[in-house]
C-alpha cells in the first residue's frame, strides 16, 4: 500500500454502471477491468520506424528484424519521438521528407502511440543551404518551416520540441550555421519567443515544447525570463543524456526540485543510461568521444537495469513530470555507437527491458476481475488511462482521467 499512496497522483476512483441495451442495470455480472493504455507517457527515440513503415527497397530478413524490433517497443511504450533535424528532412531546399515521417508518424498513431517531432528549431544537424542565406531570410525560412510542418502533421504530430539548446546556441562556435547567426541577432529569449509564436499561430491546440541539456541555472534564467516575456510554453524539456554515468537520486531530486517551481509540466525527453563503460568525465561535448567498440556486458546490463529502476521510479511520483524518454530502444545504430538501448543489436531484451516492462505493465497498471452489484455498479481505483470492460466475451473501452466524473454508465 505505501507504492500506491505515493502514487495517488497517478490514479483516480471509478465507478462503472453497467446496463444492458434498454438501459436495465445488469447486476451480479463477472467482469474484468483492463487497463490497454497509461495517461503517462512513457517513450522511446524510434526513428527504426520510418524505414519499416516505408520499407524503401529493404530486405524481407531486414523487415522482419525490424518488426521484431517494434513489436517489443509497442509492448511497453505509448510514445514515440521522430527526427525532424533540417538538415536530413530538408538537404536540399523545397525537397523535404515529409511523405516518409508522415507514413511513419501515421504507423505509431495507428497502435495507439502518441508522437512527439524533435526538433522544429536547433543549431545543430541545421539545413547547410541556409548558410547562403541573409539572415533575414533565414529567418523567414525557419518560420516558413514551422509552418510547414505543423500543418501536414497536424493531427497526427501535435506535440513538438519547438526549439533545442538554446542556452548555447547564440554562442555555439563549432561551426558557423544558420541559426546561431539568427540566435545572436534575436538573443535568446527573442527567438524562443519568435518560434513559440508562430507554431502557436499554426496549430493552436498543439503542445510545445523548450529543450536542453543544460540543466544549470542558465537554463532556469532562460525559462524565467520567456515565461515572463509571455512565450507560451506548455512543457519544460529536460535531457538527461547520462553516458558519463548515472546522476543518481540526490542530482535528480535536485533538478527536479530547481525546475518544477515554474509550475509547468516536466518532460525528460532524452535519457540515456548505458550498459557498457562510462565515457570520461573530462569529455565536455559527448559527440567528442568516438571509440571503435563500445560493447554491452552483463555486469553493466545489471546496473543499467538498476538505474533505470531507480530513475523511472523517481520520476514517477513526482506530480509534474508528465513523460520519460529513452533516448535509444536498441544498440544498433545508436547515437555515438554507446550501448543504451533496451535491446541488444540482435532485439534480445536486456534486463533494463524487463524491469520496466514489470513497472509499466505490472506494478503501475490496473487489472481487476470483480462482479457488479444489485444495482450493475462497480467502484475502484486504478491508474490514469485507457480501460476496456470484459463482461460475457463482450468488450466496452473508457478512460479514468483525474478532473472526470466518477460515474459513468456503460452499455453492453
Amino acid at each position: 500500500m505505501g507504492q500506491t499512496n505515493e502514487l495517488a497522483h497517478r490514479m483516480a476512483c471509478k465507478t462503472i454502471k453497467l446496463v444492458d441495451a434498454t438501459g436495465n442495470p445488469l447486476a451480479g455480472k463477472n467482469i474484468t477491468l483492463k487497463q490497454i493504455n497509461h495517461e503517462f507517457l512513457f517513450g522511446c527515440g524510434i526513428f527504426d520506424v520510418i524505414e519499416l513503415a516505408n520499407k524503401n527497397g529493404s530486405s524481407s530478413d531486414r523487415l522482419a528484424y525490424l518488426e521484431d524490433k517494434l513489436n517489443k517497443f509497442l509492448d511497453v511504450f505509448n510514445f514515440g519521438t521522430l527526427p525532424f533535424y533540417w538538415g536530413g528532412f530538408e538537404p536540399e531546399r523545397g525537397k523535404p521528407q515529409t511523405k516518409e515521417l508522415l507514413t511513419a508518424a501515421q504507423w505509431l498513431k495507428e497502435r495507439n502511440i502518441e508522437v512527439k517531432g524533435h526538433p522544429l528549431c536547433w543549431h545543430t544537424e541545421t539545413a547547410p543551404w541556409l548558410l547562403d542565406l541573409s539572415n533575414k531570410e533565414i529567418l523567414d525560412a525557419q518560420f516558413a518551416r514551422i509552418e510547414r510542418e505543423l500543418t501536414d502533421f497536424k493531427g497526427i504530430i501535435d506535440m513538438w520540441d519547438v526549439i533545442n539548446e538554446v542556452v548555447i546556441m547564440p554562442i555555439f562556435d563549432k561551426y558557423d550555421n544558420g541559426i546561431t547567426r539568427i540566435a545572436k541577432d534575436l538573443g535568446r529569449v527573442g527567438i524562443v519567443k519568435e518560434m513559440f509564436a508562430k507554431a502557436r499561430e499554426i496549430n493552436p491546440n498543439s503542445t510545445l515544447l523548450i529543450n536542453d541539456f543544460n540543466t544549470s541555472v542558465n537554463y532556469e534564467i532562460l525559462i524565467d525570463g520567456c515565461l515572463q516575456a509571455g512565450v507560451p510554453i506548455d512543457a519544460i524539456g529536460i535531457q538527461s543524456h547520462q553516458h558519463q554515468g548515472y546522476w543518481g537520486r540526490e542530482k535528480l531530486e535536485e533538478v527536479l526540485d530547481r525546475f518544477s517551481h515554474f509550475g509547468l509540466p516536466l518532460h525528460f525527453s532524452e535519457n540515456t543510461l548505458t550498459s557498457g563503460h562510462l565515457m570520461p568525465p573530462e569529455i565536455e561535448d559527448l559527440n567528442d568521444y568516438q571509440v571503435e567498440d563500445w560493447p554491452s556486458t552483463p555486469e553493466f546490463e545489471e546496473r543499467q537495469a538498476r538505474e533505470v529502476e531507480e530513475m523511472y521510479s523517481i520520476l514517477f511520483k513526482h506530480p509534474q513530470v508528465e513523460a520519460i524518454t529513452a533516448w535509444t530502444f536498441s544498440d544498433d545504430g545508436a547515437w555515438l555507437g554507446a550501448p543504451a538501448g533496451f535491446l541488444r543489436e540482435d532485439n534480445s531484451p536486456k534486463p533494463a527491458y524487463d524491469v520496466l516492462n514489470k513497472l509499466i505493465n505490472d506494478d503501475w497498471n490496473t487489472t481487476i476481475t470483480c462482479q457488479t452489484d444489485a444495482d450493475g455498479m462497480v467502484t475502484f481505483d486504478g491508474f490514469l488511462g485507457e480501460y476496456e470492460l470484459i463482461c460475457d466475451n463482450k468488450k466496452v473501452n473508457f478512460k479514468i482521467e483525474k478532473n472526470q466524473e466518477t460515474e459513468q454508465k456503460l452499455t453492453i
